[in-house]
């Protein structure tokens, strides 16, 4: 039986990013099936007050949230395992994908990926313990030869995995350069449970090609929802969708902002929110001098009133002196700014 159903598009879970707020406001835009941020198996194992509040839900994750547990070490990822047992997840995912250096420096994410053995009997200690399904999400190996990564894929389908996520990039590559579609359909045509597809979904047309390219029916998106939560609802149904106004952009940014003060205090939030602003932000028109500012926000006052500028800013005239919503220009901007 299927994970997701056909068709799914999943939030991938995104460290620094995929918190309660953030998944809040992707479920606002049509976004079903979501992860928490990556958790170290080591930190939650010995009570780390920021892992566990990775483990927080708001009621909107009520229908389906997932985990996403990265670590190397047998026992740590059992312990690790339990304490996610108790908190009612969806799934427990396992990341062999991570490519950034704090991560691999362990030997863990993309690096214990490409060591078969190893990466196998710590997905195996997860399965033992786990009561629900474990799912998996790699990177590819090689981008000429899908042979290493197909051999890892299927190794993992015999460990038991319930699905696969493949990131079409291998990890030197992290987040830039072409999504290897090839190897990634390859991969689908050797296993028999889901499969699906990452990478470089930054839009529509993107979404249209690696669900072309790969055969996979559900495909996850990262990047591509970093301040734009409206991918969703444009992927599920572009027929009838127009990219924000400058208000809506505005309202969406400020809702989340809140959500973010709420949730850890404006001191904290403030700061957390100046990256998520900046996403917003990015690809749209806006001018340099106002982007400078979101560095002195200090004060929940001092948003409101970068808030009200970002109403009248330079989206906001060049849509009027279009006027048209210029979506195909946002997003193809967006697509060449190596985010995905």
């Amino acid at each position: 039986m299927n994970i997701y159903p056909d068709n799914s598009i999943i939030l991938a879970p995104l460290s620094g990013h995929s918190d309660m707020p953030y998944r809040n406001s992707a479920r606002r835009f049509g976004c079903r099936f979501a992860f928490t941020e990556m958790i170290d198996a080591g930190s939650l194992v010995f009570g780390n007050e920021k892992a566990l509040r990775y483990l927080d839900k708001s009621p909107a994750d009520s229908d389906w949230l997932g985990a996403q547990l990265v670590g190397s070490e047998v026992d740590v990822l059992s312990k690790a395992t339990q304490i996610l047992n108790r908190h009612d997840f969806s799934v427990i995912d396992f990341n062999l994908g991570c490519p950034a250096p704090k991560v691999s420096r362990k030997g863990e994410g993309a690096a214990l990926g490409q060591k078969l053995e190893e990466a196998l009997r710590a997905f195996e200690a997860i399965k033992k313990e786990a009561a629900v399904p474990v799912t998996a999400k790699i990177r590819i190996l090689d981008e000429k030869d899908a042979a290493s990564t197909v051999r890892l894929a299927k190794a993992l389908e015999d460990a038991g995995a319930e699905a696969l996520t493949v990131h079409g990039r291998i990890k030197s590559a992290f987040y830039s350069g072409p999504v290897f579609h090839d190897i990634i359909s390859a991969v689908r045509s050797e296993l028999h449970i889901q499969v699906i597809a990452n990478g470089g979904v930054m839009g529509h047309p993107d979404y249209l090609k690696i669900k072309d390219k790969t055969g996979c029916d559900c495909v996850m998106v990262a990047r591509g929802a970093m301040g734009n939560p409206w991918l969703f609802r444009e992927l599920q149904d572009f027929e009838n969708y127009q990219p924000p106004s400058a208000e809506e952009l505005a309202e969406e940014m400020k809702r989340h902002v809140y959500e973010n003060i709420e949730y850890y205090g404006e001191t904290l939030a403030l700061k957390v929110s100046r990256k998520t602003i900046l996403d917003y932000m990015r690809g749209r028109g806006f001018a340099g001098c106002l982007k400078k500012n979101v560095s002195f926000l200090i004060k929940k006052e001092d948003f409101d009133s970068f808030v009200d500028e970002v109403k009248i800013g330079q989206y906001a005239r060049a849509m009027k002196s279009a006027g048209r919503i210029p979506g195909i220009e946002i997003y193809s901007e967006r697509s060449v700014s190596g985010r995905g």
